[in-house]
């Protein structure tokens, strides 16, 4: 039986709303900490690899539980796990709160803890991914990956901004103190979400190990698949400007906690303004050159940007690097889900988030190591050359993907 018109729009679907409403303040809170945590690492020890830790330190326990999740979170209900993962988030906002007040000497501590809280990301970001699809049926999939995507950008665009404006008004404390009640909040609110379409949960076939290897067969045996999530690896992980944010802020643009914040949230005022857009109007034709070529712009973007001194034009070249990214982002996610089988979801999610963890986290690593040896803009230039360079490595590597016209050739 077809939808009808108005059981069509996603944002009628009572159980994503709540589900859009709980992502919203947790990732508001994750942003927030993001930026606090970063300008309060650099303002205490005027290090750049000091920044490159702060990746780092989130990054290795995603990798290590990762799979692992992913194994957990195919076995078992995914909701209490999701929970489970926000609440601890605001234990770990609790604890860089309680270390905001010894200074210098609470640096080695804010790493500890950004290690616990990469062990809750490692559970949450493959929970949420794999959670969507049991949420709303199959035709509203595609529209709730964009809005999903866009409703998260506005928490960081949020975020970030009023992340900075705390750090600026009440110091690194009040703004934990936010992050805590906003984890808090988040997994409240999450029981109110309705799960309506998961499939059955089989019994356990194997040993751990075993079921490992099937995920990752399975994601090997398709190409659309490995080569969307490895070109977002490749191209964030080699030209991501984020972590160097501080850096530009303080010593290039001159602009202080304020403008660092503005400067994160230019970034997710283009991904909600193309994802606004994709959520009301989704499109399913070209998608994989689209997606190329969306990652072509975000890597073109982020060249201007590395070499601005003008704050006017740095803010624009990152709304410019968002929208496109919010575009890559929405092909890659609905390629993901259209492809994976519901009992396969979370190793496949698992795998693509350590990806996207590996962009990020490790990309943060990689660019804080480049500022330190050769400084800022020359890292910056070189990191947008070489996503240019990932484009059109990967479009020869993977023609399937190039040629993939609609999503539901993915499945």
């Amino acid at each position: 039986m077809t939808d009808s018109p108005a059981d069509s729009n996603v944002y009628r679907h009572a159980g994503f709303i709540a589900f859009l409403t709980a992502r919203l303040v947790a990732v508001f809170a994750t942003q927030v900490q993001a930026v606090v945590v970063a300008w309060q690492v650099y303002d205490l020890t005027r290090a750049p690899m000091a920044l490159a830790y702060v990746g780092l330190a989130q990054f290795l326990p995603m990798l290590v539980l990762l799979l692992p999740a992913g194994d957990l979170i195919d076995r078992f209900s995914r909701k209490p796990i999701l929970a489970a993962s926000w609440a601890a988030g605001a234990v770990c906002s609790a604890l860089l709160w309680w270390l905001a007040g010894h200074g210098a000497a609470g640096v080695d501590g804010i790493y500890a803890v950004l290690v616990l809280f990469g062990c809750s990301r490692a559970f949450s970001a493959p929970a949420l991914s794999s959670l969507l699809p049991q949420i709303v049926p199959r035709g509203q999939l595609a529209q709730a990956v964009a809005a999903n995507g866009m409703i998260m950008r506005m928490a960081t665009i949020g975020g970030p901004f009023l992340g900075g404006v705390l750090y600026a008004v009440g110091g690194a404390r009040l703004a934990y103190a936010v992050c805590m009640a906003c984890f808090a909040l988040g997994t409240l609110l999450l029981a109110r979400v309705a799960v309506d379409h998961a499939a059955p949960i089989g019994p356990a076939l194997g040993s751990v190990f075993q079921r490992f290897g099937a995920g990752i067969r399975f994601i090997r045996s398709r190409p659309i698949i490995l080569g969307t999530i490895s070109l977002d690896l490749f191209a964030v992980l080699l030209g991501g400007v984020v972590a160097l944010l501080p850096i530009y802020a303080q010593e290039v643009l001159h602009v202080g906690p304020q403008g660092l914040g503005a400067l994160r949230s230019a970034m997710a005022i283009g991904e909600v303004g193309a994802g606004l857009y994709l959520s009301m109007r989704p499109f399913d034709h070209r998608v994989g050159r689209t997606m190329f070529a969306a990652v072509a712009v975000f890597g073109l973007a982020n060249l201007v940007f590395s070499l601005s001194t003008v704050f006017a034009l740095s803010f624009a070249a990152l709304m410019v690097a968002g929208a496109a990214d919010m575009v890559s982002v929405y092909i890659r996610g609905a390629l993901v889900q259209f492809s994976t089988p519901d009992e396969m979801r979370g190793r496949v999610n698992a795998v693509n988030m350590l990806f996207i963890g590996s962009s990020n986290e490790l990309g943060e690593f990689r660019a804080g190591t480049s500022a330190a040896w050769v400084g800022a803009v020359p890292a910056a230039v070189l990191g947008g050359l070489c996503t240019l360079g990932v484009v059109g490595l990967w479009a020869r590597l993977f023609p399937t993907l190039r040629r993939v016209d609609k999503f539901e050739e993915a499945a």
